[in-house]
């Protein structure tokens, strides 16, 4: 069923165009609607009401009076973000613009299961926002597959207990305000966009596990029910003999991820325990490990040239903890270029992610703020 749709002078639209920038006054709001003074004054003044909006100095003057500035009341709430990985998260707070105020990474255990680590959660968040202004909602990044629209965990192979997990309702027991689920893959992508925006993104998430977030046309693409870019058991031709927790063999998962290499690393007398061994054993350049760095590089480009012929961004962002290794992003680089056909990386721009160890947490909070200013929530509060 398709939404109805958004009449142009609404609340929600008018706070959507002061929000994006495009309108900045009344007469602006006035012009750009097509609806007379007194129509834009009155949506501006239920908007400056319930809180959405505040008037300050003075603009530029178009030949009459000077009008007010309309701005986004940024200091009226704050929404929150947590990244979770299998044995850490990183959280964070965002004011209404979007701005950062703070970030904290704390060890988690994601094998607690989601009723522990969500009251965990929660009351962290808490004493991250106290002394701020009210928490208005919370964005929970998971390492998993996620029906979005459900709000539900979907078969995660490294979340023991998660699978059919209702998040959003099981937030519900321990905090009042809106809770969004998301894989983790999806919001770095969306970091990422809000960081540097590009019509056409694909994001490598290399960390203990593998994913990816695309975004398409400017907009995250979830997919039919959220698996979209989940590459972590898309089949390595070549490794038909590693078996994968889904119960295959050759998952790109079980060859090249983080804790795949841990694993190798581990079986072949190397001291490592997680991915971030990997990563400085991989600064080492030692023979035997930086042949099988090379190899994970290799087995991830081979499944990324069949994203990048087949969806032709514009961008490619490296992300996640093994995007610090060396030998594994040179050898992803060189069998793209090798694999991909000439046109689909002509003018492909392959970097780092800028965003960083926050894309995730920035992602959750572009996330939850754009759930909060939709046109069609803020309208049911004029209803």
């Amino acid at each position: 069923m398709q939404p109805e749709p958004i009449a142009p002078d609404s609340p929600g639209a008018v706070l959507r165009l002061v929000r994006s920038g495009q309108a900045a006054s009344r007469s602006d709001i006035a012009r750009l609607t097509h609806v007379s003074a007194s129509t834009a004054a009155t949506r501006v003044e239920a908007l400056i009401e319930l809180g959405f909006l505040h008037e300050t100095g003075a603009g530029r003057s178009r030949g009459g009076r000077r009008p007010r500035v309309l701005e986004l009341r940024t200091n009226a709430g704050v929404v929150a973000a947590a990244d979770l990985g299998a044995h850490h998260a990183t959280l964070a707070l965002f004011d209404l613009g979007g701005t950062l105020l703070a970030e904290h990474e704390l060890p988690m255990d994601i094998a607690d299961g989601p009723e522990r680590v969500l009251d965990w959660l929660v009351e962290r968040v808490g004493a991250l926002a106290e002394g701020q202004a009210p928490l208005r909602g919370l964005t929970v990044g998971v390492p998993g597959p996620v029906d979005f629209r459900a709000g539900r965990v979907v078969s995660p192979s490294r979340m023991p207990g998660w699978n059919g997990a209702d998040v959003p309702a099981l937030a519900r027991a321990f905090t009042d305000v809106p809770v969004l689920v998301e894989n983790d893959a999806n919001l770095m992508a969306l970091g990422e966009f809000s960081a540097a925006p590009s019509e056409h993104l694909v994001f490598l998430k290399a960390g203990s596990g593998i994913g990816c977030g695309v975004i398409a046309s400017g907009q995250l693409h979830r997919g039919a029910r959220g698996a979209a870019g989940d590459i972590s058991h898309a089949p390595v031709s070549d490794q038909q003999d590693v078996p994968c927790s889904c119960g295959r063999t050759g998952c790109l998962d079980a060859v090249a991820s983080g804790a795949a290499l841990a694993r190798r690393l581990a079986e072949a007398g190397f001291d490592v325990r997680a991915t971030t061994d990997v990563v400085r054993i991989a600064r080492d350049a030692e023979p035997v490990s930086a042949r099988m760095f090379r190899d994970a590089g290799r087995a991830t480009a081979d499944v990324l040239a069949t994203i990048v012929n087949f969806f032709n961004p514009d961008t490619l962002v490296l992300g996640g903890q093994l995007s610090q290794a060396e030998p594994y992003v040179a050898n992803i680089r060189s069998t793209l270029y090798e694999r991909c056909l000439p046109m689909a990386v002509e003018k492909l721009v392959i970097e780092p992610s800028r965003a960083g160890r926050l894309a995730g947490v920035i992602g959750g909070g572009h996330l939850m703020l754009e759930h909060l200013f939709d046109p069609a929530r803020v309208n049911t509060l004029f209803a």
